[in-house]
């Protein structure tokens, strides 16, 4: 849904660039409680992620494709405020490089695809995880929770344009009918997305849920119980050393255990907190891995996507909104339409492009995020341990023995 320059006149163009420069201000601010040292650059790479996701379009209907918005998936694996800095990011590499969405429209496109689709889907997400089940290790409820908050990402982004457009629509069109074919088609891609989703956040579930922002207080909280230690050389008289008697020590998801056993010996690693992962576990492999799978999307499987027109594009046709459109002031740029100039093999001048594309997002975004967490201080969000129980409540210290 990349709205092109003249869909939507100048006024209502300002204000919504002053919507999403509003929105990514305080999406900075906001970052630097979301992001940590090891999990920065993992933001750039759900930012690369979603641009090379964003060149597979799927069909939706006759002659119709959608493609992934990635609002809901970046705000659940990184956090909302992140999430929109993310989509800023890859509409910004596909304007000024691809020619792809209008750059007087670009306000428009970051508050529709970047500020409603996080919002609506991390409000709808977080609501669905209070009242889901919560099996399997706190996961139970994960998917379906990602899969219902990305569907409804989708049309509410729809009925956005079409309140912009009845604000400031640029073709005599009834909007009746634009706000019907909107969030008619839209609902189909939002299952495509739905199930994008899904199927990228179990992924990463699978292999480190402590990197799932949206997973942070599924870990079952910290109970404090009662263990009968004997102390050796203590005194009798049942005082605090006395043998059989109840010294308090945590244990996650009941259970008990010895008191001068290092309170983090029994702590559930499930999911800790956003942006804390376990002491010693590096991200390397899971960024090769996701750098690697995106430059293989963008690189050669978009090879094979839908080349019908995206829901808004299929829509301006049909309602005659698409005779507005403005000529975007990049289109002789080397890389518009995702092909390199000069290079006569559609599949090798596509697979370049979408290569260049990924490596740009990755680069930019990992950039930006990690001068951000730099620029938080420190003792904010350290991924080197935090000497926190299950569920974020500190663990009283491990008892130490007395010599006798």
């Amino acid at each position: 849904m990349h709205v092109p320059d003249g869909f939507i006149d100048a006024p209502v163009s300002l204000a919504a660039g002053a919507v999403a420069a509003g929105a990514v201000a305080v999406g900075l601010r906001g970052a630097r409680h979301e992001l940590a040292e090891r999990t920065a650059p993992l933001a750039g790479l759900v930012a690369a992620f979603v641009f090379a996701v964003q060149m597979l379009n799927f069909p939706v209907a006759a002659g119709t494709s959608g493609h992934l918005l990635g609002g809901a998936l970046a705000a659940i694996l990184v956090g909302p405020w992140t999430a929109v800095l993310c989509i800023a990011v890859v509409l910004l590499m596909q304007a000024l490089l691809f020619a792809d969405g209008g750059l007087t429209a670009l306000g428009v496109n970051i508050t529709l695809m970047g500020v409603v689709t996080v919002a609506v889907s991390y409000a709808v997400f977080r609501a669905l995880l209070a009242v889901l089940p919560r099996g399997g290790g706190g996961r139970g409820g994960l998917g379906a929770a990602a899969f219902v908050a990305a569907a409804l990402s989708v049309p509410a982004s729809a009925l956005a344009f079409t309140g912009l457009y009845a604000l400031g629509g640029t073709a005599d069109v009834s909007l009746t009918k634009v706000a019907t074919a909107m969030v008619g088609v839209h609902l189909l891609i939002g299952l495509g997305e739905a199930a994008i989703t899904t199927a990228t956040v179990a992924s990463v579930a699978a292999v480190r849920p402590d990197l799932i922002h949206g997973a942070q207080g599924l870990r079952r909280p910290l109970e404090l119980r009662t263990a009968a230690v004997a102390r050796p050389g203590a005194g009798g008289g049942g005082g605090a050393g006395a043998p059989g008697a109840d010294v308090p020590v945590a244990a996650a998801g009941g259970g008990t255990r010895p008191a001068d056993v290092p309170a983090d010996e029994h702590a559930a690693p499930e999911a800790p907190a956003a942006g804390r992962g376990p002491r010693g576990r590096s991200t390397r492999r899971i960024w090769a891995a996701g750098a690697a799978a995106s430059l293989v999307l963008a690189g050669i499987v978009s090879f094979y996507a839908s080349s019908d027109p995206d829901g808004l594009e299929k829509v301006a046709g049909d309602e005659g909104i698409a005779k507005e459109e403005k000529e975007h002031a990049l289109s002789d740029s080397p890389l518009a339409d995702y092909g390199v100039e000069d290079v006569t093999n559609t599949r090798l001048s596509g697979g370049l492009a979408g290569v260049i594309g990924v490596t740009a997002t990755l680069a930019v975004g990992s950039g930006v995020f990690v001068v951000l967490r730099r620029r938080t201080g420190p003792g904010r969000h350290s991924d080197q341990g935090s000497g926190q129980g299950a569920g974020g409540v500190s663990a009283p210290p491990p008892a130490t023995r007395q010599e006798g």
